[in-house]
């Protein structure tokens, strides 16, 4: 050894290169391990390797195969030994990640209060507390309220130079946040518009066709969107709100609807189920009014004058009608296709004045007195269909004009860090036929506030495990257009990755209480971070405890189904995917000046007494922690359990006639079988996910691609996307649905005669194997199921 140490300090290069190897070694530089260095001809013939002792072994050129072969050994053993110990120390700083992941990502389990964070260099924890105060931190109200102004300063509707405008300053601000991708998809969509050459009226018209009295003047700039053009004249019934169980009094009040105008209030269901109720039980022509007893008037109400009419869409579905269940991408590649939930008879929106003048023409039987609305005392709401008059009958026109409009959607994507294929989606109306302040404008500042403000949290250390999608859509006057035909684009993969769907339409629209229309697997995290975020009525409590002090059953009261009139029903009925729309509301009456030229930032700030930015921040925080518990928990917080407990209200309705459904040798035994089979099949997956090392990625990815895919295990395989678009039993529309099944059932009771039992029979089958294959699938695989008890 003493040799060798001579033989390198011999020259004054090799005690460099000797003092060069012994620093690099002793801070841990690369090369650690082993470095092979080979000197120059001039310096010595011999072949250094440095070892983890720095000593130094010296092999003449003789021995150069074996010295080579020792070479090989050590280094191979040196590097086993290297990765071995780089492993353990990794394992130990990280028990999170996967073996093979690069950064480890924050995980958060279900509810609890503990984040883990750690990155390479400096290492850090997140706690679910840190998360909440960043996200207080980012979202600014200020930036929230000058953003309402700014997008409902005037009215926007689709395929407007105002709206082009607008794309601009949405496009901007994403580019501004720091998103991994912006993007814009577009659309050619068939729009329909008020026709200035043929103007909509309503006239009063003599027996001998003579125009007796002209209603009006009606705003030719507020419509019923997709209601046929024509002119139709006939006697006028008093209808209610146009709900089928007042068609049904009506016939047992021995009241014609066929061959007559119907006078709807507005309220209740959507414009669409009216007009289709309407045609389904023979009228002409429709009319829809807001009653004061709905909307409240001025003067002595808070409301819009009298002389207001409310706009809408008649289509009783969602997207383009024109190309039903495909998109709506290039026009000149798929010919117009008439959707059937396009209505036959025109329709038309008036004030409550003209409203008010009609009845007061009217005669006939008193009207139920549920049935009376808020017109002053000495109007008597009678059912008609006659004129005090003899002989009179009304008139009525529409006229409108189809568009092949362009339409964009505009996107910026948070990326996940460990599983960028799963998104949470977030969106928003954009356009409006109105200022929209309360239509579009809340939703879509909220929209921006939450991209920029979760964009900041990444930047300063939070690391969602799946990526967050913001969208804000165009074309939602008419149905939520936008968002359904970018479904309809990409509808094979969105059960495969869109884990959730959260509408921000109508967001503020009162200062009382949230109400949450929403799929059943999200009602247990929406009433969970509830209590998590504080109340802007009563600081000192969170929403849950404001909400619940005076409505003690939360789910029943707070928590509503989905209705077509959200972008959020498409993604579950049509594509799968759990979905919701949260709303501040008054407890009492709806926001009055919704769908009307009177929707301006002010009418709105000066309902909530100038409040609009706290209840808009209160709706982004809950917003937002749900979109950060989706996007970063290991497991969904997804209830895939609740289905069970929605079923079951069916079925215990349909039991009660059980008895007269076997003496026509009919049985419910399939239909009760499946349900027991996803109450187990769900059962077992929570057992297993309970057994099972919550560290174990893959594992954790096969239970998460269940849990997702739940609600898209609910759409009816056995009917057209294209002919029932919304497929789901549960939320859908068709007779594959369990609440046509049910009504059909009721049948057997009210109505015998219109019980029929091959069509019965075809609704059973639908439900029942429906069911039965979520269960299926939600069991695992093909090995672990049976078909023994069919």
């Amino acid at each position: 050894m003493e040799k060798i140490r001579s033989v390198l300090s011999s020259t004054p290069q090799q005690k460099e290169k000797r003092a060069f190897y012994s620093s690099h070694l002793s801070t841990g530089g690369k090369g650690r391990n082993e470095v092979e260095m080979k000197l120059t001809e001039d310096e010595a013939p011999e072949t250094l390797i440095m070892t983890d002792e720095v000593d130094l072994i010296v092999q003449k050129p003789q021995n150069k195969k074996k010295a080579l072969m020792f070479l090989v050994i050590t280094m191979v053993l040196l590097l086993v030994i290297a990765f071995l110990l780089g492993y353990i120390t990794f394992r130990n700083t990280c028990r999170t990640c996967p073996a093979d992941t690069v950064e480890c990502m924050a995980v958060v389990n279900d509810f609890d209060d503990s984040w883990q964070d750690t990155e390479e260099i400096p290492q850090s924890i997140l706690h679910w507390t840190d998360l909440k105060t960043m996200l207080n931190k980012y979202i600014d109200k200020a930036k929230i309220i000058e953003n309402i102004r700014m997008i409902s300063e005037r009215p926007h509707p689709a395929g407007s130079t105002e709206l082009h405008q607008l794309n601009e300053v949405i496009l901007n601000q994403f580019h501004s946040c720091s998103l991994n991708h912006v993007w814009t998809d577009s659309h050619y969509v068939t729009l329909p518009f008020p026709d200035s050459s043929s103007p909509n009226y309503l006239w009063l018209m003599d027996p001998d066709g003579g125009i007796q009295e002209k209603f009006g003047p009606l705003d030719q700039d507020v419509f019923l969107a997709y209601s046929p053009t024509g002119n139709v004249t006939g006697g006028l019934v008093y209808g209610n709100y146009g709900r089928q169980e007042d068609f049904r009094k009506l016939n047992q009040l021995g009241i014609k609807v066929q061959d007559n105008i119907v006078l709807i209030r507005i309220g209740k269901i959507s414009f669409a189920e009216k007009v289709a109720a309407a045609q389904e039980h023979g009228a002409i022509g429709v009319l829809l009014y807001p009653d004061p007893a709905d909307i409240p008037q001025m003067p002595r109400g808070s409301g819009p004058p009298g002389t207001t009419a409310i706009s809408g869409h008649v289509h009783l579905g969602t997207g383009d009608p024109f190309t039903p269940g495909f998109p709506s991408f290039n026009h000149t590649q798929f010919p117009p296709v008439e959707s059937s939930a396009l209505p036959n008879i025109p329709a038309l929106t008036i004030s409550a004045n003209i409203a008010f003048n009609l009845i007061s023409k009217m005669e006939g039987p008193l009207a139920p007195p549920a049935w009376k609305g808020g017109f002053p005392y000495f109007i008597k709401y009678v059912l008609g269909p006659k004129f005090s008059k003899p002989g009179v009958q009304l008139q009525m026109n529409v006229a409108s004009r189809m568009v092949s409009t362009m339409i964009y959607n505009i996107f910026g994507s948070i990326e996940g860090f460990l599983e960028p294929d799963r998104y949470i989606i977030l969106g928003a109306q954009r356009d409006a036929w109105g200022p929209g302040a309360a239509k579009s404008g809340v939703g879509t500042a909220i929209l921006l506030e939450l991209a920029h403000a979760l964009s900041e949290m990444v930047v300063n250390g939070f690391r969602p495990r799946r990526s967050l999608l913001f969208a804000s859509w165009d074309a939602g006057e008419y149905g939520s257009i936008g968002a359904t035909e970018w479904l309809e684009g990409y509808l094979t993969m969105m059960h495969l990755k869109a884990v959730a769907y959260f509408s921000l339409d109508r967001a503020v629209l009162g200062d009382d209480t949230p109400v949450a229309q929403s799929s059943p697997l999200l009602h247990q995290l929406i009433e969970k971070v509830m209590k998590q975020v504080e109340s802007p009525n009563q600081g000192a409590q969170n929403l849950y405890k404001q909400i619940t002090a005076r409505f003690p059953n939360f789910k029943e009261e707070i928590i509503q189904p989905l209705t077509m009139e959200s972008s959020a029903y498409p993604f579950t009925a049509f594509a799968g995917v759990p979905a919701m729309e949260l709303n501040f509301r008054e407890a009492d009456q709806v926001y009055p000046f919704l769908n009307t030229k009177l929707d301006t930032f002010n009418t709105l700030n000066r309902k909530l007494n100038s409040r609009l930015g706290d209840f808009s921040e209160a709706l982004a925080q809950v917003v937002g922690q749900m979109a950060i518990k989706l996007s970063h928990n290991e497991l969904l917080p997804l209830n895939y359990r609740s289905y069970s407990e929605v079923i079951l209200k069916y079925l215990m309705q349909l039991h009660t006639l059980s008895e007269e459904l076997e003496s026509r040798g009919l049985t419910l035994q399939w239909l009760f079988s499946a349900r027991g089979d996803f109450v187990r099949a769900a059962q077992r997956l929570t057992n297993l996910i309970q057994s099972s090392d919550e560290k174990d990625e893959r594992l954790t990815r096969i239970y998460n691609n269940k849990i997702m895919r739940v609600e898209f295990y609910f759409l009816s395989q056995y009917v057209s996307a294209t002919d029932t678009p919304f497929r789901h039993i549960l939320h859908g529309r068709g007779n594959h649905t369990l609440e046509a099944l049910t009504r059909h059932f009721h049948l057997l009771q009210s109505e015998p005669s219109r019980f029929d039992e091959q069509l019965f029979r075809r609704q059973l089958a639908l439900v029942t194997w429906t069911l039965q294959g979520a269960a299926n699938a939600l069991s695992g695989d093909v090995w672990s199921l049976t078909n023994n008890n069919f």
